[in-house]
């Protein structure tokens, strides 16, 4: 997860309000259970210290979603008396979540706003294709192949002009694949769509996916069940949910081979509190892997104004010559000096059966730009 749309949350220094609401239930109290919500999270950021400015705007902020339709819920970050950024969430949180810290609390978005491929989703018959545009928060229309309309159907052949007019209904197939295979392409181009799903019978699927271009193939997946079946909604959603287990248990699997030691007993990756720390202050962060509410994800360290400025106690800190310092949790300073550098994020939650407990034990690895 690329997080460079938090920047704003690093330009200033101070203490910040983050916030989380659940926006996922809709009923008919559900009005008067945010509003609950709402009061709850701005009682306990008032407890853990913040300003009344502070909680007032974030408070008018949740108060606005009362009857927004928003499928999941969303995180607001505040700092004297002023909202500075608000996600839409793409999974409710379990409940209202406030926090009051010299960091904004965003490594929750990992999970909440986490790896959500945007899909081309085409749904193709012989006749053409409607492509969709999807993710956890769009779903809309991207377009609309008409191909050949006729000859379409086979018939059986049992002399020379019927076999030939089988050929004509080959080719009518053939050429629609391409045009629906061609605007597919010509989609993602224009969208930067990570994932391509084919929906359809068997041979139009099987046709599209011959035809798009190599450079697309490792983005492609089909369906088992035909455009029509009242299960490929799921369907879809699970092929979206299992290529992000595969795009993170590559990682995962990078970051494995990385750790090992060169023959200059230097590593490519990292996964110690102190080697983390190190490499944030030398901006050698290239990829940040955490695990979620683990013992170093909690840890507190130290941290100045700028986000490579960071160290395990407040001492150094000073050795370094840096003159102020707050404590801070040490996943959410980590991702502020991964999201300033660009240096992607991945929350390892969705493989952590698959991958077991040894990759990063303590709740936290890195690949590194350089050894």
């Amino acid at each position: 997860m690329l997080l460079a749309f938090l920047n704003p949350l690093y330009e200033h220094p101070g203490s910040w309000a983050s916030a989380y609401i659940d926006t996922s239930i809709h009923t008919e109290d559900q009005q008067q259970r945010r509003h609950l919500t709402a009061e709850a999270i701005i009682r306990e950021l008032a407890r853990q210290g913040a300003d009344e400015p502070t909680c007032r705007v974030v408070h008018d902020a949740l108060e606005g979603l009362r009857h927004a339709p928003e499928p999941y819920g969303r995180a607001v970050f505040a700092r004297d008396g002023e909202v500075v950024l608000e996600v839409p969430l793409t999974r409710g949180p379990q409940d209202g979540e406030a926090y009051w810290g010299a960091l904004p609390r965003v490594t929750p978005l990992l999970d909440l706003a986490g790896e959500d491929p945007l899909s081309l989703v085409a749904y193709i018959d012989r006749t053409g294709a409607r492509i969709e545009l999807r993710s956890a928060l769009l779903h809309e229309e991207a377009g609309q192949v008409t191909g050949r309309q006729w000859p379409m159907h086979r018939s059986k052949a049992s002399d020379w002009s019927e076999r030939h007019f089988q050929l004509k209904v080959e080719d009518t197939w053939e050429h629609n694949a391409r045009e629906v295979a061609d605007a597919l392409a010509a989609c993602q181009e224009e969208s930067g769509a990570d994932l391509l799903i084919l929906c359809g019978d068997d041979r139009e699927r099987r046709s599209v996916h011959e035809q798009l271009p190599k450079a697309l193939q490792d983005r492609v997946m089909e369906t088992s069940r035909g455009k029509d079946s009242a299960l490929l909604p799921q369907e879809v959603e699970e092929i979206r949910a299992q290529h992000v287990r595969e795009r993170i248990l590559a990682e995962v699997d990078r970051f494995r081979q990385a750790r090992t030691p060169d023959e200059e007993r230097r590593a490519a990756a990292v996964e110690e509190m102190p080697q983390l720390i190190e490499a944030a202050r030398e901006h050698r962060l290239a990829e940040l892997l955490i695990r979620p509410d683990t013992p170093d994800t909690q840890r507190e360290v130290w941290i100045g104004e700028d986000p490579d400025q960071l160290a395990a106690r407040r001492s150094e800190l000073k050795d370094i010559g840096e003159r102020q310092a707050w404590p801070a949790r040490a996943d959410d300073a980590l991702v502020r000096a991964a999201a300033v550098t660009n240096a992607p994020v991945l929350s390892l939650t969705p493989i952590l059966e698959d991958a077991g407990e040894e990759v990063a034990p303590g709740g936290m690895g890195a690949l590194l730009r350089w050894k």
